[in-house]
């Protein structure tokens, strides 16, 4: 007998692959229902996308995942519910729209157009997108009367197709860059349409005030996963990578890096896509799923803060927020990071 069949079997009813917030508040769920769960994490913490760190000179700091807005109720109950305070992102001065070398003040969602021809191009993009976005069925986005048609497009050619001036081009690249830190010609134009969609639409995806950026957490977003963690207890099994899953009539198997054999009557999977590709399954999971996460990269982003002695910003009459269009620039936007009560003052690029 070899040593893998002497390995003691952990049973559950339910295995769930994946510590970020979808694992956890699944599995937080499930227990509250009455259900035996595990949760089997991969890294040494619970979190996955988001990470708060803390220290004596910024008191705590969201490296990960931290903005929340209106339509996003489910976060935003859940972390009520586990007593996590949320606070308004600053945005009572100018905002700053710097283009070609060149600093614009303005006020609202979107910088403005001076140029009419290029203000018509501009608000036709805006219009054009949502109205597009209307047709895509949220449960069912692949039933859409253009499904075949827009997935077939990338969201460059969209926007190729729907721009005639470079400078509407040119913002509707950072609108796409910002949105799913991903280049125009990665995504497809119907997830793309879908997914702004989801959020409320163009304005409320972009906008910080009444929008995706409209609120973070007083003392960092991965208290939650923490809190959930904390109540779920050794529920939660850190360092924990699964590489095998074995699915029979009779139950479901999960095999960790270090042996470790868990059984259960289902399994959830609350990893990023592109990660399940590092497990073994038997049996083998269908090819076109397989080609389908091998099309589909996950976005690629760096969040830098800066911290200041003063919020000199706000002296200038500015509330931290640029718009950057300029392809040398490492930093494509900024919000105010300061803390609310105002210390530690600070600009997220």
């Amino acid at each position: 007998m070899d040593q893998r069949q002497k390995t003691p079997v952990d049973k559950k009813d339910v295995i769930i692959i994946g510590g970020g917030l979808s694992g956890l508040s699944a599995a937080k769920l499930l227990k509250e229902a009455g259900v035996s769960v595990v949760v089997l994490e991969a890294r040494d913490r619970v979190g996955g996308r988001t990470l708060t760190v803390k220290g004596p000179q910024f008191q705590y700091v969201d490296l990960g995942g931290a903005y929340v807005g209106p339509t996003q109720n489910g976060i935003l109950r859940l972390a009520k519910e586990l007593g996590v305070q949320t606070y308004l992102v600053n945005e009572k001065e100018q905002l700053i729209h710097h283009v070609k070398g060149k600093t614009y003040p303005f006020r609202g969602a979107f910088p403005p157009m001076w140029n009419p021809i290029v203000y018509m191009d501009y608000n036709s993009l805006w219009r054009t997108l949502d109205d597009m976005g209307e047709e895509i069925p949220c449960d069912a986005p692949w039933s859409a009367r253009h499904a075949v048609q827009w997935d077939n497009m990338t969201m460059k050619e969209l926007i190729d197709q729907l721009c005639w001036t470079r400078a509407a081009k040119e913002f509707a690249t950072l609108f796409v860059n910002v949105n799913v830190t991903s280049e125009p010609h990665e995504v497809s134009a119907l997830w793309f349409l879908w997914y702004v969609k989801q959020c409320g639409g163009t304005k409320r995806i972009f906008s910080t005030s009444n929008g995706g950026q409209e609120r973070k957490f007083v003392g960092g977003s991965g208290q939650i996963s923490d809190r959930m963690a904390g109540q779920l207890g050794d529920g939660v099994r850190l360092n924990q990578p699964a590489v095998r899953l074995t699915q029979t009539e009779a139950a479901v198997y999960v095999e960790t890096l270090h042996g470790d054999k868990y059984e259960g009557a289902y399994v959830i999977s609350a990893i990023p896509p592109g990660l399940s590709m590092n497990i073994h399954y038997d049996p083998p999971l269908p090819p076109v799923r397989n080609q389908l996460i091998q099309r589909v990269p996950m976005g690629s982003i760096i969040k830098c803060m800066m911290y200041y002695k003063q919020a000199f910003w706000k002296d200038k009459g500015y509330c931290g927020t640029m718009m950057i269009e300029d392809e040398e620039s490492p930093i494509s936007m900024t919000l105010d990071d300061t803390k609310p009560d105002g210390s530690c003052p600070c600009i997220m690029g």
